[in-house]
């Protein structure tokens, strides 16, 4: 049976990773939007990557400021950085992937970013159109309970599609808990930053990159 949507992950799988120097700099940067000066460089780390609720509050009481209309701040300067990556060429799509543009079957994305920014990605890019559904996070504490590998926004985007046999595309473990705890198939793609990286958990597909997407059996592709 051939897979009835395809769903991928975005960053490190559809679009190049900005730098860490970047998302440290707009966490510096919200801690100043919320009158902190000159924040402790190790909570600018906790609050730059694979944030929690708990960190987030921790972080903000230890400065006195209110945890929601933090994350707010730290949402939309990440969101900006990233934004300006992309407008100066800094980062762009894999060199592979016109192999979405390849698949015949319905396509959507899945991420742990920002919903501002995946969608700045691809209205930017002039790949929206491509994908039927789209989902990031919302600018919320509470959104962050609900990244993957949660399958909140995998489960989303199966209904927005009607799928039921998809097959869902990333780069990281926590791509693959997403994709085991929504009963999905997995396609782990082995980017140069997961060069020597073992899986958490067996995917059901290594991919050397987007390419070798159209070599699998169940993968529709168009003639």
């Amino acid at each position: 049976m051939t897979y009835d949507a395809v769903l991928f992950d975005n960053d490190g799988v559809l679009v190049e990773l900005v730098e860490l120097d970047v998302l440290h700099a707009a966490a510096r940067r919200a801690f100043d939007a919320v009158g902190v000066s000159d924040p402790d460089p190790d909570d600018v780390a906790e609050v730059a990557i694979h944030v929690t609720p708990d960190a987030v509050a921790s972080v903000a009481g230890r400065y006195d400021v209110d945890p929601d209309a933090f994350w707010r701040a730290r949402e939309r300067h990440a969101s900006l950085a990233q934004q300006t990556e992309l407008r100066e060429r800094r980062v762009g799509l894999y060199d592979d992937f016109d192999a979405v543009r390849s698949l015949a079957t319905p396509r959507g994305i899945v991420s742990s970013n920002q919903q501002e920014t995946v969608d700045f990605h691809h209205d930017f890019l002039g790949t929206h159109d491509l994908f039927e559904t789209a989902y990031g996070r919302e600018p919320t504490v509470e959104s962050l309970d609900l990244k993957k590998p949660d399958p909140h926004y995998l489960e989303r985007a199966l209904s927005d599609l009607g799928a039921e046999s998809a097959l869902f595309v990333g780069d990281s473990d926590a791509d693959l808990l997403a994709a085991a705890n929504a009963g999905l198939d997995s396609a782990f793609v082995r980017r140069p930053h997961r060069r020597d990286h073992t899986p958490a958990v067996e995917p059901t597909h290594e991919l050397g990159g987007l390419d070798d997407l159209l070599e699998l059996d169940r993968v529709p592709v168009a003639e």
